[in-house]
């Protein structure tokens, strides 16, 4: 690149010194007495980027850049007037805009306050906004036609995990721990992942298995290796092929856009499928290796309506309560009224024995009223039967 002549002599100056910063910076950050090869890939990104940033101000030097020339290639970059390799608008212009624009290559130029006044006053919005992934559902889908095991239990590991496939092709047995866990009585794996594959941004760290299907394929495909081994014996290459094959039986897509899936959709699956499951979003960015105050799952949060539901949540719940409130207070009228009933069953058998007592004292004797043509029983036996009488319509009455 630095001896390309289509790229002019200014600006071929200004990147070498760019790289010589860049290559200083990538070792004392983390810590290495010589590049290694995630710095080798950030470095090949960078060759990428400040090609294509090049082209779109058709190979001015960007010292003689002008604010104009700066917000023209803005403001294509936002019409969406500039396209990529594919003759489509560009998506990922934010990074763009943060590692070249506002960073350190215009920096040299002297341009990036310049740049910085532009896009801070007009960008409204953070980041990337686009929310993908696939269901669940889907995602069972793929593991189904996996031809091998070892596929299979790659996918799980990506579901599972949630990183970055590159980092998980790099794993070897010795990365997986196997252990049994006492609340659910079965076994499960604590996966390490080192520093030295993840990237850059992601923290090392260990994680649990979480599906029993990613622990029985583990069982079988980590039995007959060395600690040394890798565990998958291919490149990225292949993973792709594995994966290409599968979308196209499934003919599965990604939410809520209909894109094509990539490995990458498995991790924002996962995330949005614990996120649905009540997981918090400290939770999630922990497992995710993304510092605790990353905001990358709000936009997910935000289209799943996920911070909707506790307000529909309260209210059900306050109605569920006045409803049970209800239940309980009818259920003590209920057991009132029981009560009442219960002891007017108590006086109507005393009225009864009353009735019965009277009769066997009083002897108690049928009189025939020839002017009601009728026979008529003693009058003080009619006494307490028209007081029992009123007892039994007045229980009928509350029952």
């Amino acid at each position: 690149m630095l001896t390309d002549p289509t790229i002019c002599m200014g600006n071929r100056k200004l990147f070498e010194e760019f790289f010589a910063f860049e290559e200083y910076k990538l070792k004392r950050v983390n810590g290495l007495s010589a590049l290694d090869e995630p710095s080798y890939k950030t470095l090949g990104d960078y060759c990428l980027r400040l090609r294509t940033v090049n082209k779109w101000f058709q190979n001015k030097p960007w010292k003689d850049i002008t604010e104009q020339d700066i917000k023209n290639v803005y403001d294509n970059l936002e019409d969406g007037k500039i396209l990529n390799y594919k003759g489509q608008p560009f998506k990922d212009k934010v990074t763009y805009y943060n590692k070249i624009f506002k960073s350190k290559p215009f920096a040299l130029a002297g341009k990036d306050h310049i740049a910085r006044g532009i896009i801070n006053t007009f960008r409204t919005h953070k980041g990337n906004e686009d929310v993908r992934f696939i269901e669940a559902e889907d995602f069972q889908k793929l593991v189904d036609v996996a031809i091998k095991p070892l596929h299979k239990f790659l996918l799980w590991l990506a579901w599972d995990i949630g990183e970055n496939i590159n980092s998980l092709l790099q794993l070897k047995k010795k990365d997986f721990y196997r252990q049994f866990n006492d609340d659910t009585k079965t076994i499960e794996y604590r996966v390490n992942l080192p520093f030295g594959i993840l990237k850059r941004s992601r923290k090392p760290r260990s994680e649990l298995t979480n599906y029993p299907e990613t622990a029985k394929l583990a069982e079988m495909i980590l039995e007959p290796l060395s600690d040394e081994d890798n565990v998958f014996p291919f490149q990225y290459r292949q993973a792709e092929k594995i994966f290409d094959r599968a979308v196209g039986i499934t003919g599965i897509k990604c939410k809520p856009g209909n894109q094509k899936p990539t490995w990458k959709d498995l991790r924002s699956g996962m995330a949005c499928h614990l996120l649905k499951s009540g997981w918090h979003t400290d939770e999630i960015n922990a497992r995710l290796g993304h510092q605790p105050s990353s905001k990358e799952l709000n936009k997910y949060v935000n289209f799943l309506a996920l911070d909707r539901h506790q307000p529909k949540k309260k209210l059900y719940n306050n109605n569920l309560a006045k409803v049970q409130k209800d239940l309980e207070e009818e259920r003590e009228r209920r057991k009132l009224l029981d009560m009442r009933i219960e002891m007017q069953k108590d006086e109507i058998t005393g009225l009864q024995e009353e009735v019965f007592q009277i009769m066997q004292k009083e002897k108690t004797r049928m009189i025939f009223d020839p002017a009601m043509n009728k026979i008529i029983k003693d009058p003080k036996v009619q006494e307490v039967l028209d007081l029992l009488a009123a007892r039994i319509k007045q229980a009928w009455q509350a029952e």
